[in-house]
């Protein structure tokens, strides 16, 4: 009888409590251990960071805000993005923009989120607002996928790396496309000034691990060299968002590093609304950033 009673308990307590008290304790943990409430008050109180802007329509956390800002600040040009990694597309960084009248191209991996994808975003599909290809992303097939197979070329508005592993190289090797704005993941275990590259691995699949992607200032430094300045990072420490260096100007925090800049993982929540289930966009009204 005892046993049974502290197993049922056992099982109220992993169900119902921890799921509840664990990111209590560990943010507090973490913000007393390494200051992180001055920062985020740092950045948040600052109108050129891009902390205070960012919420989720259909973005992963906060990023559908912060590209809002992003082009409220450059402005738009042609409208078009590029996302890989995108799952079955119902949350990702370009969702909500496609939903709001934008183009583009998505690319993934898996034949099983494809499939999800093409079901779900029929109609885009079909209309041509958007463009999917299911294939398995790396350093040499990027600019072909993109360009050749995927039919985006020259000068788009934003480009959105996520693959869990080789970002860093496939950023590196994109030529087909200038994009003004550009979003990828960070590892933030590695913060800054570590600079930390995962070792390029072809066939790479994330295993829940931390050998995966590179740290914030790795891909700081990478940017420069491809002539982006780093402008922020989402509060959940995942994202980076790049900006080219000649439209940045003095529109974004000071310093550009990624010292002045980094988050680290999972120290805010956010979320809005219902989780989505399908596309619904194309419906009535007119849509626009």
């Amino acid at each position: 009888m005892i046993k049974r009673f502290l197993n049922k308990l056992n099982d109220f307590f992993w169900a119902r409590v921890h799921p509840m008290i664990t990111p209590v304790l560990y943010n507090s943990f973490y913000l007393r251990r390494n200051d992180q409430e001055y920062e985020n008050n740092r950045k948040f109180n600052d109108p050129l960071h891009l902390d205070r802007y960012g919420y989720k329509v259909y973005s992963q956390n906060d990023e559908d805000g912060i590209i809002q800002e992003i082009f409220k600040r450059i402005g738009t040009t042609n409208k078009t993005f590029v996302e890989f990694g995108v799952q079955d597309g119902l949350e990702c960084n370009c969702h909500f923009l496609l939903f709001s009248g934008w183009n583009g191209l998505w690319i993934d991996g898996s034949e099983k989120c494809f499939k999800h994808l093409r079901e779900y975003f029929q109609k885009p599909l079909e209309s041509k607002q958007l463009t999917a290809i299911n294939a398995f992303i790396n350093a040499d097939n990027i600019n072909k996928l993109i360009g050749a197979d995927g039919g985006v070329n020259g000068e788009i508005d934003l480009l959105s790396i996520d693959i869990d592993g080789n970002d860093y190289w496939v950023w590196e090797k994109i030529t087909c496309i200038q994009p003004r704005v550009v979003i990828i993941e960070y590892n933030a275990k590695f913060p800054p000034p570590c600079e930390w590259i995962m070792e390029y691995n072809s066939s790479h699949i994330w295993d829940g691990g931390d050998n995966h992607g590179a740290s914030l200032k790795s891909l700081e430094l990478l940017g420069g060299r491809l002539g982006y300045r780093l402008v922020g990072t989402n509060r959940n420490g995942v994202n980076a968002f790049f900006v080219k260096k000649e439209l940045a100007k003095d529109l974004f925090a000071e310093p550009a590093t990624a010292e002045n800049l980094y988050h680290a993982w999972g120290t805010a929540y956010v979320n809005s609304g219902h989780p989505t289930k399908k596309y619904i966009g194309n419906n009535s009204g007119k849509k626009s950033l």
